[in-house]
């Protein structure tokens, strides 16, 4: 066998064995508990909360890993921003909800100003990413 081959290979080796490790240790992540400035939307709040202001909600669910990794920058985004409001809504237990915003994937992020959606996201955000969408709705 030639060098290359072997470096070749093993480098494949390595990435699978990344990705493996990355898999199980997301699959056994416990969930991030939330900010108290996080509000659970449900079918009676959801119109009220977003109704004045800046909110983001997180259309998520208990077993969606991806959703896990977005909550600890939502409790920072809760935390840190005074005049947002973030949401949940648990697709799991609010399926009026999420067949009503037509959310097909999760997470899905739905940005609504003044009770008016104004902006989605799908997948994982950072930080950054939608503190810097917020600043465009604030201008």
């Amino acid at each position: 066998m030639s060098a290359t081959l072997i470096i070749i290979v093993g480098a494949l080796v390595a990435l699978i064995g990344l990705i493996t490790f990355n898999f199980y240790r997301m699959k056994n992540a416990k969930p991030v508990t939330d900010s108290q400035k996080i509000v659970v939307l449900g079918k009676k709040n959801f119109q009220p909360v977003v109704r004045r202001g800046i909110t983001l909600v997180d259309f998520w669910a208990p077993w969606c890993n991806p959703c896990k990794v977005v909550a600890p920058i939502l409790n920072d985004i809760a935390e840190s921003e005074e005049d947002i409001t973030i949401g949940k809504v648990n697709v799991d237990q609010q399926q009026f909800l999420a067949r009503k915003f037509n959310v097909r994937n999760i997470p899905t992020l739905i940005m609504f100003q003044n009770g008016v959606e104004v902006k989605r996201f799908v997948g994982v955000k950072t930080r950054k990413f939608l503190l810097k969408q917020v600043d465009e709705l604030r201008a």
